[in-house]
């Protein structure tokens, strides 16, 4: 029995047959590099909040930092 699942890719949007791609989730070698990039760079952030519930951003240079001390 073969499975067929049609979803959109979560880079690019567009749709694809899951498990006939070698890049699932994505569609695609490019979109998977893409996304790969995005993790390298720290694009991706999971947001932090505060004991009052407020989220915070941590911004953060590591150069400005080793130049404090």
């Amino acid at each position: 029995m073969i499975k067929k699942k049609v979803v959109k890719c979560p880079q690019c949007g567009r749709e694809f047959s899951y498990f006939e791609s070698e890049f699932r989730p994505f569609c695609s070698e490019k979109c998977k590099m893409i996304d790969l990039g995005h993790w390298f760079s720290e694009s991706y952030t999971i947001p932090v909040k505060n004991e009052l519930g407020e989220q915070i951003e941590f911004i953060e240079d590591l150069e400005e930092e080793e130049d404090i001390y």
